[in-house]
């Protein structure tokens, strides 16, 4: 979401439209924020459904909603249907190129749930589909492509990526039982942390030539600063031998680094358009 809102205002204060009036402004705003939450809800429900088997074996992840009997699995596939139809519908009062590029997005973001069965790459895949944001939010409002939402969506991609790796270290022992791919079952969890770190190193250094190429202001290298000090954070609380930090790394430290990132970085393009 907080990349969503990055690409829904270099929209409105660099791509030079101007033509908008304030009310297709805000729903256009109002829009975007639904299609992120369909989309984001038809992404977690079809991965719960899909995982349901592996999520009952696993004693981290027996405690979920399906194995745990709080719902079925047809009510989570029913419901991944639902929003699946209402991020596509959603998508057609926006404009045309987002309602036609709308079955992509759900392949992306809908298919990673398949991907851990076949390829230690799954990683990638769901850092793919989170990258879209940027660009689907650019393109709600702009109706083009442009350069720089590409490169938000590029550290977007190295970051969960990296991110998504250090949560795959808990499952490590259960997924090369189980015949599951992810990169710390296929090459452990030492180089799965280094791997992580060259990950988050390219998403900090997409995020410094985004301000470079976008010619952004002090508020923004602020931003940029404290997102990459909080990559750092997250590896200096996590090593091979001490997993008990995992979730402050996955949940918390992942949090503030994009939402405090996106403030600042909506903030300059603010002032700096006033």
């Amino acid at each position: 979401m907080p990349f969503a809102l990055i690409g829904f205002f270099l929209a409105l204060y660099k791509s030079g439209v101007g033509s908008l009036a304030e009310n297709e402004i805000y729903l256009k705003f109002f829009l975007v924020i639904l299609c992120m939450v369909f989309a984001r809800s038809a992404a977690m429900a079809f991965n719960r459904y899909l995982d349901r088997k592996f999520d009952a074996k696993n004693p981290r992840t027996a405690i979920r909603e399906i194995p745990s009997g709080k719902i079925s699995a047809q009510q989570a596939l029913i419901f991944t249907i639902i929003t699946s139809m209402l991020f596509i519908m959603v998508c057609y009062f926006i404009n045309c190129i987002c309602f036609y590029l709308s079955p992509v997005a759900l392949a992306v973001v809908l298919g990673y749930s398949y991907t851990k069965r076949f390829t230690w790459l799954c990683h990638l895949v769901l850092g793919l589909g989170l990258s879209l944001a940027p660009i689907g939010a650019y393109l709600a409002v702009t109706g083009g492509f442009a350069w720089l939402p590409v490169l938000f969506s590029l550290s977007v991609i190295f970051w969960v990526s990296g991110f998504d790796i250090i949560y795959a270290l808990q499952d490590e022992a259960f997924d090369k039982e189980n015949h599951l791919y992810s990169i710390p079952a296929f090459a452990g969890k030492k180089i799965g942390l280094r791997v992580s770190e060259i990950l988050h190193l390219c998403s900090a250094a997409a995020v410094l030539f985004a301000g470079y190429y976008g010619n952004f202001g002090w508020l923004y290298w602020v931003g940029a600063f404290i997102f990459a000090g909080m990559l750092v954070y997250q590896h200096s609380i996590v090593n091979p031998n001490d997993l008990s930090r995992v979730n402050l790394a996955f949940m918390t430290a992942n949090g503030i680094a994009s939402v405090v990132f996106a403030i600042f970085v909506i903030a300059d393009l603010i002032i700096n358009n006033i």
